[in-house]
């Protein structure tokens, strides 16, 4: 098994990287500490009304099914990337959030389901999630620890990929982090 290598590093997180035993890519971890308590972070960043207020990258959520209230089958856009190498992509996801351990896990798998909208690429993700978790010695912190294995699909340069995944992963966290203060 393939050890992670730092790929990313910014004052609000760190970002790793090892090849994926789902796909040809990566398997990205990103983690950093946020003030805040896990259930405010995890409400902002799974799908519901906070987070196109905020995640730069997403253009558009659609909740297309309904399971239970953490439960759902979410389609989302995201925004063309390095100068629009990398095209607008679409996706849509199996989420689920839950308690775990003293935190959350907010999950997710990409689902085949209908045709891709004109002008995306439909792309892919393979199982991923989010734990968050509050800090021992500093409750009114929490560790947001992310795994994440998105296959962009389409004819692009893995360069392009790599510097896409792992920077945005970065801009994740600082996005996040506004979002929380306002």
């Amino acid at each position: 098994m393939a050890c992670y290598q730092c790929c990313r590093k910014s004052k609000d997180a760190t970002v790793w990287r090892k090849p994926s035993e789902e796909f040809s890519g990566y398997l990205y971890k990103a983690q950093g500490v946020v003030e805040d308590v896990a259930n405010r972070i995890v409400d902002h960043i799974r799908p519901g009304p906070y987070r196109l207020d905020w995640d730069s990258l997403m253009t558009s959520m659609d909740i297309l099914e309904t399971f239970e209230e953490n439960c759902c089958v979410m389609r989302y856009t995201t925004a063309g990337q390095l100068w629009n190498i990398i095209a607008p992509r679409e996706f849509v996801d199996f989420s689920y959030t839950t308690s775990y351990a003293d935190g959350l896990l907010t999950c997710g798998i990409s689902l085949d389901y209908e045709e891709v909208r004109p002008n995306f690429v439909r792309g892919f993700n393979h199982p991923c999630g989010w734990f968050c978790v509050p800090l021992k010695d500093c409750p009114s912190h929490s560790l947001l620890t992310g795994y994440i294995q998105t296959e962009l699909r389409g004819m692009l340069p893995q360069s392009a990929v790599d510097t896409a995944m792992s920077s945005t992963l970065a801009n994740f966290y600082s996005d996040l982090k506004k979002a929380l203060k306002s």
